[in-house]
C-alpha cells in the first residue's frame, strides 16, 4: 500500500471516530451505525499503521476524533463555546498537521 493510501485511510478512519464517538452521547445516530464505523474504523488505522509511523497515525487519528466531536458537541449544543476552548482545539489541530509533516517519508 502506498503511504498516500495509508494517509486517505487514516483520514476516512478518523472521521468515522466522529462518527461512533458521538454516537455513545447522541440517540440520533442508530447502534448498528456506531458499531459498523467503531469497526471500520480501527480496521482502517490498523492497515494504516502497518505503513506509517504509528505514534503519528494514532495521533493524528485521535486529534482528528477530538477536534470532530468538539465540533458535533458544539452544533449539537447550540453552537455556545469559549474562546479558550477554540485555542485549543486549533493548537491541537496545529499540532497534528506538525505531526503530518514530519512523519518520515512525508516529503514526497
Amino acid at each position: 500500500m502506498s503511504e498516500s493510501k495509508a494517509w486517505l485511510f487514516v483520514i476516512i478512519g478518523g472521521l468515522l471516530e466522529v462518527i461512533w464517538a458521538s454516537g455513545f452521547k447522541y440517540e440520533a445516530i442508530p447502534p448498528i451505525v456506531v458499531i459498523i464505523s467503531l469497526l471500520t474504523s480501527f480496521d482502517l488505522i490498523i492497515r494504516a499503521a502497518k505503513v506509517l509511523p504509528i505514534g503519528t497515525v494514532y495521533a493524528v487519528f485521535a486529534g482528528m476524533g477530538t477536534i470532530g466531536t468538539t465540533i458535533v458537541e458544539i452544533i449539537f449544543s447550540g453552537g455556545i463555546v469559549s474562546p479558550l476552548r477554540i485555542a485549543f482545539v486549533l493548537l491541537l489541530l496545529a499540532c497534528i498537521v506538525g505531526l503530518k509533516l514530519t512523519a518520515k517519508g512525508s516529503e514526497n
